[in-house]
């Protein structure tokens, strides 16, 4: 999102931004701190991660409940309050851009301000929203859904797992809002909210397989992506200090590594303090044991490290964001996911060819290191590395360039709903075609009953003339 706003404020956008992420204010930028009221959840212990988000239900319950009180936490919130009760009448804005997580409570401003609205959507697919955003729906035999584990189903167990996976998913969300609404109706549970003009959607077809697209949904994967700077010089001598290469490893902001069980971290000390290669290791806290041939700290500078020729693997949580630098940088991965999105993401590295995915909680030490040795000395995963980041970066307009052209392009046309598919306004039984289906089965019906009982009726007829007929010849 940051690099969404940065785009539009230097192309001479004036932007309002309401985060928790205080960036400070520049020009054609004015930021509302948040940070308060709406806390980011960073460094998050790994019992407390499983016990909130370790299931399905759980994860988008909470998902759900989190999103609607950020809503209730913004419309409160006094700046807020007087832009949406003075923001139509003084003109003071043009478009809202926000996220949906999974609920769509964050249209209102729009709504309210009768304004287009722009979507960004951080993961690469969100599959239980795909219907009331675009109105189209993913097949699930082609495209795996957004827990899934699989980034595309190949086996008949796999495609009967992700269809289901999307009915529950699609009917969990509802049920949970609508358990909200009720128990707790908000100003925004009760207006027509207003729908996306175009949606910047986070992905790209090297990390995310070819699937259809409305031309609403537009794909800017890597917008985050900066220029590399230099790194700190003492990060750079152990980087250059090393004859075999050097292995970068974190689990990214959210989770925080020291919490992992201790049988895990020791399994991973040991395995890799028998590579021959650095590793830069993002650790929060003293590390017990540190093998001699790792550096720790709580903070890295990620794009730079990844840049640099030395490095040889990434071993990561497979968080989208990690993902794209890894991809731009032409690195192989090791992915232990979590949860969310990034099972998914490391497979479609796996189908990539670049990766290796393992479960976390399982792992030994002989597993960790014969999955090292098994990208650092085999070629095909640096060569498949590089040949997927020179697709990534094969681009018709960057995509800092496909968000500011598309969001003028929205309001040069009002809102643009021609971009908008017809299946928006359809119900959900002639979008499935359940009328048309239900016609041709009567159709169906009808032809083969007259098939079934036409002769029988026909024979019936004529034998009682052919049968009358005779006997009144016998009697005469």
């Amino acid at each position: 999102m940051r690099a969404v706003l940065r785009a539009l404020t230097d192309r001479g956008h004036t932007v309002t931004v309401f985060t928790p992420f205080v960036d400070g204010d520049r020009e054609g930028y004015t930021e509302v701190d948040v940070s308060r009221q709406m806390k980011a959840r960073v460094g998050l212990n790994t019992t407390f991660l499983f016990e909130t988000f370790g299931t399905t239900r759980k994860l988008m319950t909470n998902m759900m409940r989190a999103t609607r009180s950020g809503c209730d936490m913004i419309y409160k919130q006094r700046h807020m309050v007087d832009i949406l009760a003075n923001g139509v009448a003084a003109r003071r804005f043009d478009l809202v851009v926000t996220e949906p997580l999974v609920s769509e409570c964050v249209a209102y401003v729009a709504t309210a301000l009768r304004v287009p609205l722009l979507y960004v959507v951080p993961p690469p697919i969100v599959t239980y929203l795909e219907h009331s955003l675009t109105g189209h729906v993913s097949n699930p035999a082609a495209v795996g859904h957004v827990l899934s584990r699989r980034g595309v189903p190949k086996t008949f167990a796999e495609r009967l797992a992700n269809a289901a996976l999307t009915v529950y998913c699609s009917t969990l969300t509802w049920y949970a809002e609508w358990q909200l609404r009720w128990a707790d109706p908000r100003p925004y549970d009760a207006v027509d909210l207003v729908r996306p003009s175009l949606i910047f959607s986070n992905t790209h077809f090297i990390t995310e397989l070819a699937r259809p697209f409305s031309p609403d949904v537009v794909q800017i994967g890597g917008i985050h992506l900066t220029t590399p700077k230099q790194l700190p010089n003492d990060i750079l001598e152990f980087i250059d200090d090393a004859p075999h290469g050097v292995i970068y490893f974190t689990f990214g902001s959210v989770v925080s590594m020291a919490s992992l069980p201790e049988n895990v971290l020791r399994s991973l000390r040991e395995a890799l303090a028998q590579v021959p290669q650095k590793v830069l290791w993002k650790y929060e806290g003293e590390m017990e044991d540190k093998p001699k041939n790792v550096m720790t700290r709580k903070w890295f500078p990620q794009r730079d490290i990844l840049m640099h020729p030395n490095l040889k693997l990434f071993i990561s949580h497979g968080g989208i964001s990690g993902v794209y630098e890894a991809v731009d940088a032409g690195v192989p991965i090791i992915g232990f996911p979590f949860f969310y999105d990034q099972p998914r993401n490391i497979d479609n590295l796996v189908d990539a060819g670049m990766a290796i995915s393992m479960d976390l909680f399982s792992v030994t030490n002989d597993t960790v290191l014969n999955a090292i040795l098994a990208i650092v000395n085999d070629d095909r995963y640096q060569k498949n590395a590089k040949i997927a980041s020179q697709r990534f970066k094969d681009r018709p307009m960057s995509p800092t360039e496909s968000v500011v052209y598309w969001t003028e392009y929205v309001l040069r046309h009002k809102g643009a709903p021609q971009l908008k598919s017809h299946t928006m306004i359809l119900t959900w039984y002639r979008f499935f075609l359940v009328d048309v289906t239900s016609a041709l089965l009567f159709l169906a019906f009808v032809v083969l009953s007259i098939i079934y009982c036409g002769p029988k009726i026909i024979n019936k007829r004529n034998f009682k003339y052919f049968y009358i007929g005779s006997v009144k010849a016998v009697r005469e």
